[in-house]
């Protein structure tokens, strides 16, 4: 893990700061990307889709899964099981851009540390769920 940075938007940046972003949607990956860095995070790998999160992880062993709901081969609730059993799991941030309130239970009953909706996500929200 990497030592607390300085970062013009965060006072002291999360030591989880490399990240994998998995989403279907290339446009989301992007923008969270862009945001992400500007925050003063690593983004090191994207995926598309479940199985391409758990190659990804594997292949580089991020500190933080910034994992969306919705995937079209699994969701990422099963998704985030199967990180929490990886020997060094990451820390799991769950995002959607339905509300919480329709997946409060779920999200709950996950291995992962919390959920941002994507019109929320910030490196701060991140910080506070995994920090």
């Amino acid at each position: 893990m990497t030592a607390c940075v300085e970062s013009p938007t965060m006072p002291c940046m999360s030591p989880r700061s490399r990240v994998l972003i998995v989403d279907d949607h290339d446009g989301f990956r992007a923008v969270a990307r862009a945001l992400l860095e500007r925050d003063g995070f690593m983004v090191v790998a994207e995926a598309a889709d479940g199985a391409g999160a758990l190659v990804e992880a594997a292949r580089v062993s991020p500190d933080l899964v910034l994992l969306d709901v919705h995937l079209p081969d699994v969701d990422g609730f099963e998704v985030s099981r199967w990180l929490s059993m990886l020997p060094s799991p990451p820390a799991v941030v769950l995002t959607s851009s339905r509300p919480i309130a329709d997946l409060r239970n779920r999200v709950s009953e996950s291995p992962a540390a919390g959920f941002v909706a994507k019109d929320r996500l910030s490196g701060a929200a991140l910080t506070a769920l995994a920090g």
